[in-house]
């Protein structure tokens, strides 16, 4: 009986540092890892939580880049981190894809994090350069069809968000498009605009400065319904590839084993900072969409996001590597 009522108070004592500790954190500042690069479609999502979290919680908020292999080298280093929420991950749509690229990651996503909330959604638009001479998604598809194996796709890495985006188009249009790689989003415009590459499907965010400019045309927005940042630009299901729909979305992870009363409290004030009408304000320009999920809610969506992923990547013929 005593050492029954010592385990009960054990129990209780930890229950109570960790109700503490949720109530207290932080005090001291809070790290941020985006496995992509800074401009990245990521990165972005990061930065616009980055000033509101700070405020909140009276500590620096500070955001790292760590790119490299399709997101999955900055996601072990968070997951090998402290669980005590003073290290997040934010992650976007690749890292429901990354099982089925890599045969070894350095981490296991069903073990070694816990899903704290999703961050933001947005739309991808396929962008290609006017020297490309392609007016419209029509046209390129046409191209691809007589020409199998000579048009090139880019993306953000091997396993991102932007390249299963790609592989989803390719599927369902029924193309034999080359997939060629970059270390993010910056990166895979640049090589766009120079018509090194022959099309990319951008992050909204990241592209309009370009296609304001007139560096990039666009030529369709991947989402179910267009956007009013773009409002001339169809949907890729309008313009040929019917039912077509991917939404690019970035969530937050923390280590496993971190407190779920931190993991509620962070996820909380993530949805409290989305909900400021400046914030939203500032978002909506940038083609940013909140997303707002409990925690137990978000790990349900990641479960049915790797499983769509898969299948996708399965369907394109790529195999784990």
């Amino acid at each position: 009986m005593k050492k029954l009522s010592a385990l009960m108070l054990g129990a209780a004592l930890a229950a109570g540092a960790m109700n503490a500790s949720a109530q207290t954190f932080p005090v001291k500042p809070v790290h941020i890892t985006v496995p992509f690069t800074p401009g990245s479609a990521t990165d972005i999502s990061a930065r616009a939580m980055q000033q509101k979290l700070s405020e909140f919680w009276g500590q620096p908020v500070i955001i790292e880049n760590r790119p490299g292999a399709g997101g999955t080298i900055g996601s072990g280093q968070v997951a090998r981190a402290a669980p005590d929420g003073y290290t997040l991950l934010v992650q976007a749509s690749g890292y429901a894809a990354a099982p089925a690229i890599y045969a070894k990651l350095p981490y296991d996503p069903a073990k070694d994090f816990a899903d704290v909330t999703a961050v933001a959604g947005q739309a991808t638009v396929l962008v290609v350069a006017p020297s490309s001479g392609f007016k419209t998604l029509g046209e390129l598809l046409a191209a691809a069809r007589a020409k199998p194996g000579t048009i090139n796709f880019a993306s953000a890495g091997s396993g991102s968000g932007t390249h299963l985006n790609g592989e989803k188009f390719k599927g369902m249009a029924g193309i034999d498009v080359v997939h060629i790689p970059y270390k993010g989003t910056p990166e895979a415009l640049t090589d766009t605009i120079a018509g090194r590459v022959t099309y990319y499907f951008s992050p909204i965010a990241a592209a309009l400065p370009h296609i304001r400019d007139g560096k990039l045309v666009a030529l369709a927005v991947g989402t179910a319904k267009r956007t009013s940042l773009l409002p001339d630009a169809p949907t890729v299901a309008e313009a040929g590839v019917p039912n077509f729909n991917f939404n690019l979305w970035t969530g937050l992870f923390a280590p496993a084993g971190t407190p779920p009363q931190v993991v509620e409290k962070i996820a909380s004030d993530i949805q409290r900072a989305w909900a400021d009408p400046e914030v939203k304000a500032r978002l909506a320009k940038i083609g940013l969409e909140p997303m707002p999920m409990t925690p137990a809610e978000f790990k349900a969506f990641v479960k049915a996001e790797m499983d769509d992923a898969t299948r996708v990547l399965q369907a394109a013929g790529v195999k784990p590597q």
